[in-house]
């Protein structure tokens, strides 16, 4: 197996604790004609996890639970993940992330002919980067197990070309070889924004990409004040670090929220998005939505840049391994 190594960085400022990164897109053709729905994500993860349990599970078991080898498992390391003894005794945490994104492209075309090119980027955290060999290979066999609506009885398939970070290629088809390289970067949080103007930042806008799940005292709302974008963002971060990373950063995670609160909404286009997804293990159709659109925050927010952009990063809310909320920040110029 291929050791991915941590891209060497310097630091200038003073940094939390670290999380190994990677983002690898996959370059992909169709061997069939393909109808996907407008939105690829769940569609993805689910055969996504078909594959990666065929091609890693050693007993062959339909349930992880109480598996012998369960702890050494890459499968259940990426899908059944359990909670540890710590978390469970704080309760801070409510259930360990997945330490991966898929990010399906971002478009609502639904119909691919044979032959068309169709990218998606994988999103793994710290330990993950070690197992892409089998993500490369479980995502091979995607291909043959195809996806999307069955035509004639076949879901269609597609061909995995390479794999990419930025300019270098982790794999080739054409060779079957993965290359060793640095694909990885520390992904830091910042304790200190360090600037000659710590209110530099007074107005930011924040474009959700793709849909927003986010519960605030046990529910779904169409609205998102600012503190309950920080009260996300914090346990987003929080809990990838603890599992992932070096631990949980620390932050006064009750004075933030305080002073989000004193940030104000100065324009919102946000709305509500409803789609349907299929759930293998239900065997139903579920009703999924989420926020959409763009909201425009006014206040003191230099503070909060660096919790953001960590989770620009890594997404945010609920179904993130989906692709689920995808954020974008642009800061305002005042």
């Amino acid at each position: 197996m291929h050791k991915f190594t941590v891209m060497e960085q310097p630091i200038h400022i003073p940094v939390s604790r670290c999380m190994l990164y990677g983002r690898y897109s996959f370059f992909n053709n169709f061997l069939d004609d393909a109808v996907l729905p407008c939105y690829k994500g769940s569609t993805f993860r689910g055969v996504f996890g078909h594959a990666l349990k065929k091609v890693t599970c050693a007993l062959k078991r339909q349930e992880c639970t109480g598996c012998l080898l369960q702890e050494k498992c890459v499968y259940a390391f990426i899908f059944e993940i359990q909670p540890d003894a710590d978390t469970v005794k704080r309760r801070r945490i409510a259930a360990p992330p997945h330490p991966y994104v898929i990010e399906p492209p971002i478009e609502t075309r639904n119909r691919y002919l044979q032959g068309k090119s169709f990218n998606f980027d994988l999103i793994l955290f710290g330990p993950a980067n070690d197992y892409l060999p089998y993500f490369v290979y479980a995502i091979e066999q995607m291909g043959q197990l195809g996806i999307g609506q069955r035509m004639g009885g076949q879901r269609a398939r597609f061909l995995l070309q390479s794999v990419r970070v930025a300019n270098s290629t982790v794999y080739d088809s054409h060779n079957g070889k993965l290359n060793s390289g640095c694909f990885t970067e520390d992904l830091a949080l910042f304790d200190v924004l360090i600037s000659d103007n710590p209110d530099h930042c007074t107005e930011l806008e924040l474009t959700l990409l793709t849909p927003l799940r986010l519960k605030y005292e046990n529910k779904f709302e169409a609205t998102l004040p600012f503190h309950v974008l920080i009260r996300a963002a914090l346990r987003r971060t929080s809990s990838l670090c603890h599992y992932y990373g070096a631990g949980e950063p620390s932050l006064n995670y009750r004075g933030l929220v305080r002073r989000a609160q004193t940030i104000t909404v100065k324009e919102s286009n946000l709305h509500w998005f409803d789609w349907k997804r299929y759930s293998n293990r239900q065997d139903q159709a579920m009703l999924m939505g989420g926020l959409t659109g763009s909201i425009r925050y006014a206040g003191s927010l230099s503070e909060f840049l660096p919790l953001l952009r960590f989770c620009e990063k890594t997404h945010l809310g609920k179904q993130t391994s989906f692709g689920l909320g995808k954020i974008d920040i642009k800061e305002v110029a005042p």
